[in-house]
């Protein structure tokens, strides 16, 4: 049996790693603001001691888009180092160093900061974006009278419970470095997702796109953000939608 702190253990993905590492019979701490015993906001860092003594393997979970995921990723680092643990698992973004977009950047320094460690040992899976996050997005859009959408733009959503396979399987094993890209099974324009969402909920909305500026969007308009070559998810935004209506 091996002691594995999952950060951000109460949020989506958090959730359903410590459900498939406790399933086999693994001991899981969960950590984050709220979690008893280990409450531990790490933007401060207080309680994080005590949350990875005696833990054999960390999977870092936890991210927060207001800003300062590279400083809490470092105080996790120091933490592990003094507690002598063995292994970082921690999961990032496709194209964190292709799309210039600030919470992106943030994550590429966060990777960094893991990879020059040296110690723990450490693994990093970057995937694409979650069907959570793109149902969140089109949820949000439709609230107006037509529905708003970056023109352009493609997107290739992964399902987070083959996500927190993965994630459990890495930490598992011997920490391995960057590890293969993972993406959704399906690179499809975001108004066709769009049309998906609108039919299973049966809205009806215009679609308009809207041609935006900047460099981020740029890079999000060349694909920075997708990996068609490791399109290894099964889950459809289809069938995502389906099994939430179900």
């Amino acid at each position: 049996m091996t002691s594995i702190l999952v950060t951000g253990g109460t949020g989506t993905l958090g959730t359903l790693v410590s459900a498939r590492l406790r399933r086999d019979g693994h001991d899981v701490r969960v950590l984050s603001r709220h979690a008893h015993p280990y409450a531990v906001d790490l933007r401060d860092g207080r309680g994080l001691d005590a949350a990875v003594e005696g833990v054999d393997t960390i999977v870092h979970c936890a991210t927060s888009p207001r800003g300062g995921d590279d400083r809490s990723a470092a105080r996790l680092v120091e933490a592990a180092r003094r507690a002598g643990v063995g292994h970082l698992v921690h999961i990032s973004i496709v194209g964190v160093d292709r799309v210039p977009l600030g919470y992106y950047r943030v994550k590429r320094e966060t990777e960094r900061l893991i990879e020059q460690s040296g110690s723990p040992g450490w693994t990093v899976l970057r995937t694409t974006q979650f069907h959570e996050l793109v149902l969140s997005l089109l949820s949000g859009a439709s609230r107006l009278p037509v529905l708003p959408l970056p023109s352009g733009v493609r997107v290739q959503p992964v399902d987070a419970g083959e996500v927190a396979d993965r994630l459990a399987e890495l930490a598992l094993g011997p920490p391995a470095g960057r590890v293969a890209d993972m993406g959704g099974p399906q690179i499809r324009p975001l108004a066709d997702l769009a049309r998906d969402y609108l039919r299973a909920t049966g809205r009806r909305r215009a679609i308009v796109p809207v041609r935006l500026a900047g460099k981020a969007y740029a890079g999000f308009r060349a694909g920075g953000h997708l990996t068609p070559e490791r399109a290894v998810g099964r889950v459809t935004f289809e069938e995502f939608l389906a099994r939430r209506k179900g």
